[in-house]
């Protein structure tokens, strides 16, 4: 199905590739939820800051789960799809590739400050095209505040191997399924000790570690759409809201109503 996307409707809808002597360029685009971006890389470094709804980013066998007020970082040239969970305000700021904030890592999830939500809004109303002192210096304390942004991961290694990543496909899918690894087995076309064995080896945990993760970061749309936490530990398969909790908080380091919580 091709990609639905209603593009930002003004005058800065094109996109200049970024350079030493505009350093952060952007786009303004509001995607349909349920859509996607098909595999692509960029020349330049991307950072992914949705206003509001939930997005998707696959890249480098993880798939991380990006909430309202965080952001994603990709650096240049990495492969990445992205998938829209819930509808989405997208704002991708792009960066000059000699510049690097995080050496090292592909992708990063990003607490937005709300000097950086306002600096990234102010540079939306720029002229793209025709670049003004204005811009760059708003482009310069966005390079500034970036290094100083907390790190909010939600992260989901994702395998190679065809039968265990048709396995975390279908949990991605439905997070909440309480099957076990032996009846998964079965669907999966192997036995429990292979499967149990690949998840070792592919992903560095167990199935039930992968799952809890999975589940935790499917709840990001769930909160932030302001469920109820009694029914999101419901349809993740949690036994209370209290069992939810406390995996939440022993992953992340606080509890999901803290973690999801508006600073901007």
């Amino acid at each position: 199905m091709p990609i639905q996307v209603v593009t930002h409707t003004g005058p800065h809808e094109s996109r200049r590739e970024p350079s030493d002597g505009q350093p952060v360029t952007m786009i303004a685009r509001d995607l349909i939820c349920e859509r996607a971006l098909q595999w692509h890389s960029h020349d330049c470094a991307q950072l992914t800051l949705a206003l509001n709804g939930v997005i998707r980013l696959n890249a480098m066998d993880s798939s991380w789960i990006v909430p309202p007020q965080r952001a994603i970082w990709t650096a240049a040239n990495v492969e990445h799809s992205l998938s829209v969970i819930a509808a989405a305000r997208l704002r991708p700021v792009y960066f000059v590739s000699s510049y690097d904030p995080f050496p090292g890592e592909p992708c990063k999830v990003l607490e937005v400050s709300p000097l950086l939500r306002e600096l990234v809004m102010a540079l939306e109303q720029e002229d793209q095209e025709v670049p003004s002192h204005r811009s760059q210096l708003i482009s310069n304390l966005i390079l500034d505040e970036l290094p100083h942004l907390a790190t909010r991961p939600i992260r989901v290694p994702m395998p190679r191997d065809k039968r265990l990543k048709g396995l975390c496909d279908a949990l991605l899918a439905d997070p909440g399924a309480t099957q076990t690894l032996e009846e998964w087995a079965s669907k999966a076309g192997a036995s429990e000790r292979t499967l149990a064995r690949l998840f070792e080896k592919e992903l560095g945990m167990s199935f039930g570690q992968w799952r809890q993760q999975a589940r935790l970061a499917h709840a990001a749309p769930m909160i932030s759409g302001g469920m109820p936490l009694s029914q999101v530990a419901d349809a993740l398969g949690y036994s209370s809201q209290s069992a939810f909790t406390a995996m939440f908080r022993k992953t992340f380091g606080c509890p999901p109503t803290e973690f999801f919580s508006s600073r901007v």
